[in-house]
């Protein structure tokens, strides 16, 4: 009977701990929990882009040497065009207002649109500054319909659960002012689909992996480039990033595993009865600071 009194305060002290090991646990279980349900409410934290945006290669990955470029490359002689001061404000207003037509069209006609053109506005897109000129773009044409039937189908279904689970009553509230909604149409309809793909890395003709420098802002204003270059004949599209769709498409489409989805773009002719919002832009004096 002594020895259990003089173990009683053992017992009672191993008696604690573990109680205190079991709050703990279930504290912090109702913690993953609650940041289980805010990534679910944050649809723009897409991982397959994520993994492009943090990639680092491996010291042992990568060929300190050689990474494609050579190691002198020429420099030749450079004439630019030079405009009177009359004729660069001209200019400067006839392309803004060209661009400023520019609108996010969803109802796109089925009319053919010559391939020829198509060419001509990637290889537009193509003449982006990139780091260190790496290039690291791909830009997949799809105009099979069975493809362009399938995109929709992997488009529609992910955005459904966005809408519904992912994106919030905030964002899904907003969106309706503008009536759009998971359903895409214009995803079977517009004769050409352009899937953006920005490559993390390249490769080597040694098997190593390249880096590819800010790959995800050279890409980006490439398609800037690109909407520019749509504009400029007569071709209407709507910016689609199809968030949570990137691995499924990249299958789909053959892509490398170096390649991620970074936009979708439906390419055509307006629809006769096509629609927009009426929105307005910004004036100058909110978007520039002069300093």
């Amino acid at each position: 009977m002594a020895l259990f009194s003089s173990l009683t305060p053992v017992f009672i002290a191993i008696i604690c701990v573990l109680i205190g090991v079991i709050l703990k646990k279930t504290h912090g279980e109702k913690e993953n929990r609650g940041t289980e349900s805010k990534s679910l409410s944050r649809p723009w934290v897409d991982e397959d882009l994520k993994d492009g945006t943090d990639h680092h290669l491996e010291e042992e990955e990568a060929d300190e040497e050689w990474q494609g470029l050579e190691e002198n490359v020429a420099h030749v002689p450079f004439f630019g065009e030079r405009y009177s001061e009359a004729e660069m404000i001209k200019r400067s207003q006839v392309f803004y207002k060209l661009l400023n037509k520019r609108r996010s069209v969803r109802f796109l006609s089925d009319e053919p649109v010559p391939r020829e053109v198509i060419d001509n506005v990637i290889r537009t897109a193509g003449t982006s500054p990139s780091g260190a000129h790496t290039e690291p773009w791909t830009f997949v044409v799809v105009q099979d319909s069975y493809l362009k039937h399938k995109i929709r189908e992997i488009v529609e279904e992910e955005e459904e659960i966005n809408y519904k689970k992912r994106m919030g009553d905030r964002w899904v509230n907003d969106l309706k002012r503008l009536r759009t909604n998971w359903i895409k149409e214009y995803l079977d309809t517009a004769p050409y689909l352009i899937l953006i793909f920005k490559q993390i890395y390249g490769q080597l003709p040694n098997g190593k992996k390249k880096t590819h420098y800010y790959n995800e802002i050279s890409v980006s204003i490439a398609c800037g480039i690109l909407l520019a270059a749509l504009q400029n004949v007569g071709l209407y599209t709507v910016t689609s990033t199809p968030l949570n769709c990137g691995p499924q498409l990249r299958e789909l489409l053959q892509r490398p595993a170096n390649e991620k989805l970074l936009l979708l773009l439906p390419v055509g002719y307006p629809k006769k009865d096509a629609t927009v919002p009426a929105l307005t832009r910004k004036p100058l004096e909110d978007i520039m600071v002069v300093m």
